[in-house]
């Protein structure tokens, strides 16, 4: 394979990966030095400025080749006739097999055109670019006696990206820029937004942050979301939103302690360069947002509704709250709060096929992150213990079960991890809702891992009269009056379905987030 295509390969799989799971996709980058230098690297690369879709980095499936299965066909960018057959062997300890591969019937523009293409079983992941017509010939050696069972049964997936190199180059250029903490990457940022999820921001008028809160005025249980749109973290951000269907990215609540000073309690702020869960004062929070946040936050204080709030047993939530502090950020299950279902919370090609393909190649990359990420929860739902990744695919296998069915498993608050409790931002804030005591009588019913930022701010806690909102809750010079009071951002926040679905046994356990419109059919999912 040209080094050129294996670059680009790579670059697609780590861009996947930000797709699948932006906070996880830092921790990868963080764990690996590899991956560090691959990024930072990516961020410095400079290309042409037209604009692709971000189909052009994805592969796709293509289906599975096993003996059992004569020959699978399909067509592709380059080539309209494909075809693929799989031969087993006796090579190796536990045998072989070598996959066939036909392509044929080339497009008019075959001399700068490749189809590049990933060949995948649990232990073993390939990749081979094809120029020209005519078999291509792909050797696999069985690691173990569990890789040649499996193969026999499910066969090889293959996947294929959908362009070439220079759609390919074109189309992560677009994803380069969206992480570029300048003018450029913000409006890099807000296109995208535009363009995946028919979000269009408008600006606001002068001034862009509250000077004049009132801490006095802010209660324990108050939400406070939050939307960055430039820089890294606005990068990631702008992947999550277009996947999970959120408008904004990150949260946090409000909470007092037992002398009644104003807090803020937080699952994702980095320290000493780690993702941990932090209680730390307003002063403190509201200063760093104001003045030392790389991605621009739009910051909106979503207050509680006063019937909520006279439920609010304020001790309770402030001794959970600190109870977790230190504690890493929910990479476990945050993969988990998003899917919900086999096949309705994927962006156009991912499924569940390119889930695990991805997952098998990071496993070779560092198996140590792919323990954290995702192992240790899907044991869980397997009800197995210690299984690495191949394993868990093989397990899944031999059950007759769907790797689907496996990943939309919903996640259970009282599991714990090697690392302690594992709660994303979201998760985090429901968490302390009920340890507060806010969804009784159905507190047990309500699984927090399973709501998204999205849902955070959909369910039905928050003032809805605005009339009792502070007087410096909104800008004066904007007709536009809001809901809520938005605290800073250039742009206008706009949280669509905002505290309107009324909290439900099993809330958000199964719902659909398909984009662009991100419909929830039914409502009670």
């Amino acid at each position: 394979m040209a080094p050129f295509s294996k670059l680009l390969l790579t670059i697609s799989i780590f861009f996947f990966f930000l797709i699948l799971d932006t906070k996880a996709a830092r921790l990868a980058a963080d764990d690996d030095q590899i991956s560090r230098k691959m990024f930072e690297s990516l961020l410095e690369m400079k290309f042409p400025n037209d604009m692709n879709r971000i189909d052009e980095i994805l592969p796709g499936f293509v289906g599975h080749v096993s003996a059992r299965k004569d020959t699978l066909t399909w067509e592709a960018s380059c080539f309209r006739n494909n075809h693929a057959t799989l031969e087993f062997n006796n090579r190796g300890k536990y045998g072989g097999g070598t996959l066939h591969i036909h392509v044929s019937e080339a497009r008019w523009y075959e001399w700068y055109c490749s189809n590049i293409y990933i060949f995948a079983t649990p232990f073993n992941i390939h990749h081979d670019e094809y120029w020209k017509k005519g078999e291509h010939k792909v050797e696999f050696l069985w690691q173990e006696k569990a890789e040649y069972e499996f193969v026999k049964r499910r066969g090889i997936s293959i996947f294929v990206l959908p362009s070439g190199p220079l759609d390919t180059v074109v189309a992560i250029d677009d994803f380069r820029k969206l992480f570029e903490n300048s003018d450029e990457g913000e409006k890099a940022n807000v296109q995208f937004l535009k363009d995946y999820m028919n979000v269009s921001l408008e600006e606001r008028p002068h001034p862009w942050v509250t000077a004049n809160i009132n801490p006095d005025d802010i209660r324990s249980g108050d939400f406070l979301a939050l939307s960055k749109i430039r820089g890294q973290s606005g990068g990631f951000e702008s992947l999550e939103k277009w996947v999970t269907g959120s408008y904004a990215g990150h949260s946090a609540v409000c909470l007092r302690n037992p002398e009644g000073k104003l807090f803020v309690a937080e699952s994702g702020r980095t320290i000493a360069g780690k993702d941990v869960v932090d209680v730390l004062p307003w002063e403190e929070w509201w200063d760093f947002e104001q003045s030392n946040d790389e991605g621009n936050p739009h910051i909106a204080l979503l207050p509680l509704h006063p019937d909520v709030r006279a439920k609010f047993n304020e001790t309770a939530a402030w001794e959970y709250a600190i109870s977790l502090k230190g504690n890493p950020y929910g990479y476990h299950n945050v993969i988990f709060s998003w899917i919900d279902t086999p096949k309705q919370n994927y962006p156009s090609r991912v499924d569940a096929h390119l889930v695990a393909a991805f997952m098998v190649m990071w496993n070779t990359i560092n198996s140590n992150s792919a323990s954290r990420l995702w192992n240790e929860a899907l044991n869980k739902r397997l009800g197995t213990q210690g299984l690495d990744f191949p394993g868990i695919l093989v397990e899944t296998e031999e059950r007759g079960l769907n790797f689907s069915d496996i990943l939309a498993i919903p996640e259970l608050d009282h599991w714990e991890y090697t690392d302690g409790k594992s709660v994303s931002c979201v998760a985090y804030v429901i968490r302390i809702y009920k340890a507060a005591g806010i969804f009784h009588p159905i507190t047990n019913s309500i699984q927090a891992t399973e709501f998204m930022v999205r849902d955070g701010y959909q369910v039905k806690l928050y003032e809805d009269d605005t009339s009792r909102l502070p007087k410096w809750c909104n800008n004066e010079k904007d007709k536009i009056k809001q809901p809520f009071c938005q605290i800073r951002g250039k742009y206008r926040m706009d949280l669509p379905g905002y505290n309107t679905i009324e909290p439900y046994p099993n809330m958000n356990e199964r719902c659909p987030s398909l984009p662009p419109s991100y419909e929830r059919e039914p409502k009670n999912c």
